[in-house]
């Protein structure tokens, strides 16, 4: 259902593991995410996490079996099963380590959200992506948070009302992903991301995501400039971050730079 692998450097690996389900979310899945996730934001061997998935789908959204049970539960049951699923969404998308999607192939519904929680978004050119909760007769909720911060409100309006399907190019244009290659390209291209941001300081990375939740969509004002100016102050007083301008200094590779 759910693979977890970190290796030597620092690079852990989670893969969705249902792929005659087509990856599709169910109770179990959720779970596993949920309790997958905060280990690996608490880990400190950790410093990347890639999020892929077996088989031809990304993310089928909800299971099947998980609907139908649904359609019988009791208002009560159904507010505790949409927190469980908005509670795995909100843990990967405030992971403290850098969360990149391989998205080999099309995400419906919540798996459009789980697109959206990433950091960075790599899709491959057979990616399909909808938004199909409407047809059902519900709304994407859980989802939207993220979603309508990836895409903007004006493009939810359209996508969330339409439910149509687009391709991993509209995908690029509206801000969902951050690149679409081919197919043969997908693992290549996030092995090399990866490998980029093993360069960069494990400390200055967490405290980059930090950064960003911080400051984005407020007004420019003196509490900003005086949180921004603590944030910068902070930072070069840890050991990375005086190892960083000590390592550039002397023109040698900081500690954390793996040969």
């Amino acid at each position: 259902m759910l693979k977890t692998k970190i290796n030597d450097q620092g690079r852990a690996t989670v893969t969705l593991n249902r792929p005659e389900m087509h990856n599709a979310f169910d109770e179990a899945l959720i779970a596993g995410l949920q309790e997958t996730f905060t280990g690996l934001s608490e880990n400190p061997d950790v410093r990347v996490i890639v999020l892929t998935a077996e088989g031809k789908s990304f993310c089928a959204g909800a299971d099947l079996n998980w609907m139908k049970r649904m359609s019988s539960y009791s208002y009560e049951e159904n507010i505790t099963d949409g927190k469980a699923l908005a509670g795995m969404l909100h843990t990967i998308a405030t992971c403290s380590k850098p969360v990149i999607g391989q998205v080999q192939g099309p995400a419906y519904g919540g798996g459009v959200g789980m697109v959206s929680v990433c950091d960075i978004a790599v899709a491959s050119e057979k990616a399909r992506f909808i938004f199909s909760e409407v047809k059902l007769g519900i709304t994407p909720a859980t989802i939207s948070p993220y979603v309508i911060a990836a895409i903007g409100q004006r493009q939810a309006h359209r996508y969330f009302l339409t439910a149509e399907l687009f391709d991993a190019a509209t995908a690029f244009e509206l801000g969902l992903v951050h690149q679409v290659v081919t197919p043969e390209k997908l693992a290549d291209t996030v092995d090399g991301i990866v490998a980029t941001m093993m360069n960069n300081s494990p400390a200055a990375m967490v405290a980059g995501k930090e950064l960003i939740g911080a400051v984005a969509n407020k007004p420019i004002d003196q509490s900003v400039l005086d949180d921004t100016a603590k944030r910068i102050a902070d930072v070069r007083a840890t050991d990375e971050g005086k190892e960083g301008i000590q390592a550039f200094l002397e023109k040698r590779k900081p500690a954390w730079v793996q040969e």
